[in-house]
């Protein structure tokens, strides 16, 4: 109750002193200065971050138009440091934390974008559920640990209208988007045969047994089951939730995944092939796949490789064709050539992509700009699915110790119903899409 009664006269008297004085709007809100207003900036959540996922979320954050608000992650140590990290960064106590993942995504419904950072075995179920809750997600590689995961995610994204960006970043760095368009654009003459790097350490045989049983921790400190995800249960070990699940089945999809879903996708995009998948793999008798080669319809190969013998470097791809090769990895200053006058057009090739796709030669920021544009990123679903069809492709033919033949078309192995089973993993319940 007022203790005094306000007379319309007095009312009036207020409202115009109010109108007429100034509005005193901080230049920040209204987008002066080169500052991004509120209303313009994607409001951005993150599911798993910890080491890779601390570069990413800094990568992510170092953008104006983005605000980062809430962490769900399932240890409780490590949501508190990104919040430390997030809320020290923005000088408030705004970064909201969750444990688990559906009540994370079902009450933000203020986020547009989700950056996830998991260990493999969540990254296609967490964007699935993510684009299904109405976010558009980046998501760390390798994407998905199944074909059949793979094209979930694609009709996923195709159903619900959401962006997607794949975190195989080298298609937006200028040493690899020179070599891809130094074949793609023929300048090497038709490219007959390109190198994909797979990692150097661990091989294709990935074990199938599990580490020794530890006492659990509390769900608050690590919720297990929910680690595990669709994954087989296994008994608690903390070697798996400090990385150790390198290397073993259930968890990882081998060395030839680790690089290979990089490298398979600049390779893929050099050759024109970034929207198919080979027609045939040939099996080659040793751990790693190293030396394996895949064919593709349009008639050229694409060989894996371990170790420096056609770059130094890591994550390399190369490109041989009758006019020449061309070769990228981490660590160049300029890219390899066959005939040093081809790095004279390196600015021009460079600048062409940029004018033709419209695309940033920053992987993160060509996000960005496709969930504000609607258009498709350098690493779409498609890109993600069939790059990474060719890794499980790979490692099947190296498990089954047999060349494939594999229809891209129908996402199929050829009179192969032992390979065709091997699309798939089952899921555990409740952890499915």
């Amino acid at each position: 109750m007022l203790k005094k009664q306000v007379t319309r006269r007095q009312l009036l008297k207020y409202a115009g002193a109010v109108i007429a004085a100034p509005a005193i709007i901080p230049a920040r809100v209204l987008g002066r200065g080169g500052a991004v207003p509120p209303s313009e900036k994607i409001q951005l959540g993150a599911i798993g971050i910890h080491n890779r996922g601390m570069h990413d979320l800094r990568w992510i954050m170092g953008n104006e138009d983005v605000r980062m608000l809430a962490i769900c992650d399932l240890q409780e140590v490590q949501r508190q440091n990104v919040k430390e990290y997030v809320d020290n960064q923005y000088g408030n106590n705004d970064c909201k934390m969750y444990p688990e993942i559906r009540q994370f995504l079902a009450e933000r419904t203020d986020l547009d974008a989700v950056l996830i950072a998991t260990g493999d075995r969540w990254h296609a179920l967490a964007s699935i559920l993510a684009m299904r809750s109405g976010k558009d997600v980046y998501t760390e590689k390798p994407s998905c640990m199944t074909i059949a995961e793979g094209r979930a995610v694609v009709e996923t994204a195709r159903r619900y209208g959401r962006v997607y960006q794949t975190g195989t970043q080298r298609l937006s760095e200028p040493n690899h988007v020179f070599a891809i368009e130094m074949a793609r654009t023929g300048r090497l003459g038709p490219v007959h045969t390109a190198y994909a790097h797979i990692a150097p350490w661990d091989d294709a045989y990935m074990s199938h047994a599990w580490r020794p049983a530890a006492p659990k921790p509390s769900k608050d400190e690590v919720d297990w089951d929910a680690w595990l995800g669709p994954c087989p249960w296994r008994p608690y070990n903390p070697a798996y939730v400090s990385g150790g699940w390198r290397g073993y089945y259930d968890f990882h999809t081998s060395c030839i995944g680790e690089w290979g879903a990089h490298t398979f996708a600049q390779a893929q995009a050099g050759i024109g092939c970034s929207h198919t998948s080979p027609v045939a793999y040939e099996y080659v008798n040793n751990k790693s796949g190293d030396g394996m080669v895949c064919h593709f319809a349009n008639g050229v190969k694409m060989i894996l490789s371990r170790g420096d013998k056609y770059w130094h470097g890591s994550c390399g791809e190369r490109f041989d064709g009758p006019e020449g090769w061309v070769a990228a990895a981490d660590g160049y200053s300029r890219p390899d050539v066959s005939d040093p006058a081809m790095l004279g057009e390196m600015k021009k090739i460079v600048s062409q992509y940029e004018a033709r796709t419209g695309r940033a030669l920053n992987h993160m920021r060509n996000f960005l700009d496709c969930v504000k544009s609607r258009r498709q990123t350098v690493a779409n679903p498609s890109v993600m699915h069939h790059s990474m069809s060719t890794v499980h492709g790979a490692n099947i033919c190296m498990w089954l110790k047999r060349d494939l033949r594999y229809d891209p078309d129908k996402e199929q192995f050829i009179n192969d119903d032992e390979a065709n089973r091997l699309k798939s993993r089952a899921m555990r319940e409740p952890y499915i899409y």
